[in-house]
């Protein structure tokens, strides 16, 4: 593998993955890490997965285009800068932008699928998996959904129940056995961020030895 390393953060929706990611990085310096979501490469909304009432399914394990997303994280682990249009899913509120990455020595890699597709888990060097229990992850589901992506009470219970779960229980919680880590996230994970932050920050100063 290239000079930088590959931490993979997953779990299941509302477990608190990505503000596990954001305290994880706080104790780094911008240009030590580069933080890249699985949520910017879900494929368009209108190609999006459908279940029996009509409904995208933004849980469906084809509703990423895994294949980009390996190839944008092989870019960055080999040096290479990427651009990448923000998706938005479909709230009408927010104006998409274009994300720039810039490589670093540290990649950190989060999202629900990050380690189900083979072609973007062979390019990791550590595998977390964030764990709640499941009326945890609803709840922060539901602030979540209505906060960022417009969905009123009734569609995210409706998606919760028939995609979410689902998904999570044949596709996600399998994955907890491969992990390298699993970090429990019902109250908090301060203590967890700090152990794993004092790891990469050692194979930081590795990393820039040579």
């Amino acid at each position: 593998m290239s000079g930088s390393f590959a931490i993979g953060i997953t779990g299941g929706s509302g477990s608190g993955k990505t503000a596990f990611v954001q305290q994880l990085a706080s104790y780094f310096q911008e240009s030590d890490i580069c933080l890249i979501s699985q949520d910017n490469y879900y494929i368009e909304r209108e190609k999006q997965p459908i279940d029996e009432n009509g409904v995208e399914n933004y849980d469906s394990v084809d509703s990423i285009d895994y294949i980009q997303f390996a190839r944008d994280l092989s870019r960055l682990k080999k040096g290479e800068g990427i651009t990448r249009k923000e998706y938005t899913f479909n709230n009408p509120n927010c104006q998409p932008s274009v994300l720039t990455f810039v490589p670093a020595p540290i990649v950190m890699v989060e999202g629900i699928f990050v380690l189900y597709h083979r072609q973007v888990v062979d390019l990791l060097d550590l595998k977390v998996f964030v764990d709640a229990r499941d009326h945890i992850k609803l709840k922060r589901r539901i602030i979540r959904d209505k906060e960022e992506r417009g969905y009123d009470l009734d569609d995210v219970l409706y998606r919760y129940e028939k995609h979410t779960m689902p998904t999570y229980d044949r596709f996600i919680k399998p994955l907890k056995e491969e992990a390298d880590l699993v970090i429990p996230n019902n109250d908090h994970f301060d203590m967890a961020a700090e152990v794993l932050a004092g790891f990469l920050q050692a194979r930081l100063v590795k990393l820039k030895q040579h």
